[in-house]
C-alpha cells in the first residue's frame, strides 16, 4: 500500500514536472519571438535609412560622392518580403512571390496583410515623407510563430494520454473489484446450495409428490450454474462445440416456465444440429438477460419471439419483444455499463451480454430494430464452429 502511494506521488511528480518544463520552453519560445521581431524591427529601420541615402543623392551632381554601404544594406535583405510604396505607387519589392509580383490586386492584399504584421515604416528627408516600408514576417519568425501552438498540442495529447492512463487504470481496478465480488458471491451462495441438496434428500425419503422435488432440484442445479457463472468471471472461459439451439432451448424453457402467463412465447427454430463453440453457462446467461430485458420491457405483458436462423458462415440468435421499444439514439448505449432505462437496476445485464458474445465468443450483438410501443428486436450473431 505505501510503495503504490509513493508510485503515485512519483507519477504525480513526473506530470508536473513536465506540464512546468512545457511551460518554460512556451514562455523561452514567445521571448524568442518578441526578440527575432524586434531585431527585425531594427533591420527594416536601418533598411529605411538607406532609402533615405540613397533619396538624398542629387542625379544632377554625377560627381556626388555615393557611398556603397547603403547598397548593400538593401541588397543584404533576401529572407524579409518586402513593399516600398510611394504616392504614385509601388515603387519595388523584395522577396515577393516573382510569378504574383506585377498582380496590382496580389500586392495590395499582401500591404494589407504586413500592414497587420508590423507597423509600416515611413522613409522622410527633410521633414517629408519620400515612401512607406510594407514588411511581413520573414519565412524563419512565420515558423516560429506557430512553434507555441506546436507547444500546445503536445500538452493537450500529453494531458489526454494522462487521462486516459487514470482512465485505464480506474476501470482495471474496478475491474478487478467486480471479480472479487463475483467470486465471493458465488462462494456465498455455495452455503445455502449445500443446504438445499440435502433437504432435498431429505424430502426424498419423506414420500413427498415427486413432482414438487423435480422442479426442487432444477431449481437447484440453477443455482449451480449461477455459482459457476459467478466464479468465472474475470477467467479467460473455456469454449466447447455444442448445438446452439439446444443450449437455446434449454434456456428459453427454463425461463418460459416460470414467466407470467400474460406472455405468450414463440420460439422459431431449424431442425437441424447447428454446431458453435460456446461456453454454455455463459451462453445460457446471455439469453436469459435478453429473455428478462424483453419481460420487463413488456411489463409482464405480450409476446415474446426467440428465433434461430442459419446462414452460410454464421447463425444468428434474435430476441423480440412487443414492449415499449428504443430509442434509436439508444441503440448503442444500452450496451453501456450503467446505462438502464428502469427505476431499479445497475445496467449491467445488456453491457455483460455484450462482453460474453464480443470479448468471449468472437460474435456481435446489435439492435436490429425497434419501435416505439411495438417493440424490440435484439440480434446476436456468431460464427459456426
Amino acid at each position: 500500500m505505501l510503495f503504490t502511494k509513493h508510485q503515485n506521488t512519483f507519477r504525480w511528480v513526473i506530470i508536473v514536472a513536465s506540464f512546468i518544463i512545457v511551460s518554460v520552453i512556451m514562455w523561452k519560445t514567445y521571448e524568442f519571438f518578441n526578440h527575432f521581431k524586434y531585431e527585425e524591427r531594427n533591420k527594416m529601420e536601418i533598411w529605411a535609412s538607406s532609402q533615405t541615402e540613397l533619396a538624398d543623392i542629387d542625379p544632377n551632381n554625377l560627381n556626388q560622392n555615393i557611398s556603397n554601404l547603403p547598397l548593400q544594406i538593401i541588397s543584404s535583405n533576401k529572407t524579409t518580403p518586402t513593399i516600398l510604396v510611394s504616392k504614385e505607387g509601388v515603387i519595388s519589392h523584395n522577396n515577393i512571390n516573382p510569378r504574383k509580383a506585377n498582380d496590382t490586386t496580389y500586392l495590395k492584399s499582401l500591404i494589407s496583410k504586413f500592414e497587420k504584421e508590423n507597423k509600416p515604416i515611413k522613409v522622410i528627408l527633410d521633414g517629408k515623407v519620400l515612401s512607406t516600408i510594407y514588411y511581413g514576417n520573414s519565412p524563419l519568425l512565420n515558423r516560429l510563430k506557430y512553434y507555441p501552438l506546436a507547444l500546445i498540442l503536445i500538452v493537450v495529447l500529453f494531458g489526454a494520454v494522462i487521462f486516459f492512463f487514470y482512465s485505464s487504470n480506474k476501470n482495471a481496478t474496478q475491474n478487478k473489484l467486480w471479480s472479487g465480488m463475483a467470486k465471493e458471491t458465488a462462494h456465498q451462495i455455495g452455503t445455502p446450495l449445500s443446504s438445499l441438496i440435502g433437504w432435498t434428500e431429505i424430502l426424498k425419503s419423506e414420500n413427498v409428490n415427486p413432482d414438487y422435488i423435480a422442479e426442487i432440484e432444477k431449481d437447484v442445479d440453477r443455482l449451480k450454474i449461477i455459482a459457476e457463472r459467478f466464479s468465472k468471471i474475470g477467467s479467460l472461459p473455456v469454449l466447447e462445440t455444442a448445438n446452439i439451439i439446444e443450449e437455446t432451448i434449454n434456456s428459453y424453457d427454463y425461463l418460459k416456465a416460470r414467466a407470467s402467463d400474460l406472455i405468450e412465447f414463440k420460439l422459431i427454430t431449424p431442425n437441424e444440429y447447428i454446431p458453435v463453440n460456446l461456453n454454455k453457462q455463459l451462453f445460457s446467461w446471455t439469453i436469459e438477460n435478453l429473455v428478462k430485458n424483453a419481460i420487463d420491457a413488456m411489463k409482464g405483458r405480450g409476446e415474446l419471439t426467440v428465433e434461430i436462423s442459419q446462414l452460410e458462415n454464421n447463425v444468428k440468435v434474435s430476441v423480440t419483444d412487443t414492449g415499449k421499444g428504443i430509442s434509436k439514439k439508444h441503440f448503442n448505449k444500452i450496451f453501456e455499463p450503467g446505462f438502464t432505462t428502469k427505476k431499479r437496476g445497475w445496467g449491467l445485464g445488456l453491457s455483460l451480454t455484450k462482453r460474453i458474445i464480443e470479448d468471449f465468443h468472437d460474435g456481435k450483438i446489435k439492435v436490429l430494430n425497434s419501435e416505439k410501443d411495438k417493440g424490440t428486436t435484439i440480434q446476436i450473431s456468431l460464427k459456426h464452429a
